[in-house]
């Protein structure tokens, strides 16, 4: 119980299904914890039923009625964000095969609104003072418009001040990865 309550602060809401997938237990033990952490079933959207804490309905009732305001945001491999629900569709569309290695883990990506909508890699110099070296370079993988895109550019030029000299290269790099980072 302590462990579903855990995941769904985290990733609420969410199906039995995603919490199957994240803890391991089959769905007889998921139900049990589910009861026992006092869950709340909720609708999602496609039909799909979900669970949430009691305290996440409360707290959605109290925040209806407005959008979250626009962000964007660069996350890296293996960013929790991205790897904490079984099923993805929601918020990665069609972009599974560029941004997903053999093993299922996910590479760097870009997310905007809550979606993911392209990757990001670090240029590494292949020769000694290539003035790219340490650049973070960017793909869209779907139009976001330009406004949006420039803020995409602009949050790649603040990460790439924060890592400043330190390069980083993952140990299993994604397709749209391999592609970024050989230009």
């Amino acid at each position: 119980a302590e462990l579903v309550r855990a995941w769904l602060r985290a990733f609420g809401p969410g199906t039995e299904a995603d919490l199957k997938w994240w803890t391991g237990f089959g769905v007889g033990e998921v139900r049990t914890a589910l009861a026992a952490a006092g869950a709340v079933e909720v609708a999602l959207d496609g039909g799909a039923t979900g669970w949430v804490l009691a305290d996440d309905v409360e707290a959605g009732d109290a925040e209806a009625g407005g959008d979250p305001e626009p962000w964007v945001a660069l996350l890296p491999a293996l960013d929790a964000t991205a790897m904490g629900w079984a099923g993805r569709d929601w918020y990665l569309g069609e972009h599974r095969e560029a941004l997903f290695d053999r093993s299922g883990n996910i590479g760097p990506t870009v997310w905007v609104d809550g979606r993911i909508v392209g990757g990001w890699g670090q240029y590494r110099a292949r020769r000694k003072g290539d003035p790219a070296d340490g650049r973070i370079v960017v793909r869209l993988l779907e139009d976001v418009g330009a406004e949006r895109a420039a803020e995409v550019e602009a949050e790649a030029e603040r990460l790439r001040a924060w890592v400043g000299d330190v390069r980083f290269t993952p140990r299993f790099r994604t397709p749209l990865e391999k592609e970024l980072t050989a230009t």
